[in-house]
Order: C-alpha cells, then sequence, then structure tokens
C-alpha cells in the first residue's frame, strides 16, 4: 500500500520545535514575573505586620522617638524597595508580551504548514481513492470480457 509522504515536513518538525523553544522561553518569563510578585506580597505582608506591631504595641505608654524615626525609615526603605521591584515588574511585562507574541507567532507559522500538510494530505487520499476505483473498474472490465468470451466460446 502505498504511503503518504509529505515532502515538507522536516519544516513541520522545525517549526514544531521553535514554538516549543518559544513556550519554554514563555514559562521562564512568566516565572520571573511570578517571583517578583512573590516577593512583592511578601514585602508587604512584612510591612503590614511591622505598621500592625508598631500599632499594637509601641503607640502605648511612653514613645520611644528614637523606634518611631527608626521605623518610618524602615518603611520608605521598604516602600523604596517595592517601587525598584513594581519596575522590574514593568519591565519583565514587557518581556512576557514580547514571548507571548513571539509564540503566537511561532504558532501561526506551524499551523500554516500543518494545513498546507492536510490539504496535501487529502489530495494525496482522493488520488489514492481515484486509482483504487481505476483498478477496480480495470478488473470488473477484465471480468466482463472474460464473461463475454466464455459466451461467445459456449456458444
Amino acid at each position: 500500500m502505498a504511503r503518504f509522504i509529505f515532502q515538507l515536513e522536516g519544516v513541520l518538525k522545525q517549526r514544531t520545535r521553535v514554538e516549543r523553544q518559544r513556550q519554554r522561553e514563555l514559562a521562564v518569563v512568566q516565572s520571573e514575573m511570578t517571583a517578583l510578585e512573590t516577593e512583592l506580597r511578601a514585602l508587604d505582608s512584612e510591612v503590614r505586620g511591622s505598621e500592625q506591631d508598631l500599632r499594637d504595641n509601641r503607640l502605648v505608654g511612653r514613645l520611644d522617638l528614637a523606634f518611631l524615626a527608626a521605623h518610618r525609615r524602615y518603611a520608605f526603605a521598604m516602600q523604596r524597595k517595592a517601587m525598584g521591584i513594581a519596575q522590574k515588574m514593568a519591565s519583565v511585562k514587557q518581556k512576557v508580551d514580547e514571548a507571548r507574541k513571539n509564540l503566537i507567532e511561532a504558532g501561526k507559522k506551524k499551523k500554516a504548514i500543518e494545513k498546507l500538510r492536510e490539504r496535501h494530505w487529502l489530495r494525496w487520499r482522493e488520488d489514492q481513492a481515484r486509482r483504487a476505483e481505476a483498478e477496480l473498474d480495470d478488473v470488473t472490465m477484465q471480468i466482463t470480457r472474460y464473461r463475454i468470451s466464455q459466451e461467445a466460446g459456449a456458444s
């Protein structure tokens, strides 16, 4: 039986490899974004805990102005750190968008070759069906000729 051979199979494999590579690149950048989000959440939680401790334990009785000044410096430092993380997140978001765009483009290119492969396969299958039908017609004609010659010889 005939086998379907797609002449651009190598191109399809290459496009599949490129698409997988783009998926990996996107995953790496997304994991970087997730790490930054986690760091920002942890920082926020730490600051909230510190502020809650300040309200609950440090604002009763005699006030320690040196501690309050140090806490204020700490809060500002954490705010600057949060702003730095937010800036990194904006940069990484651009990388995520670019990686996503590259993945979409790679997917489109692969899909184009897949559709071409499908069209070639359908054409090949139709051709195989035509050939099988032609062979069947040929066999039918030979049987008919044989019967006619048998009937002519019998008479």
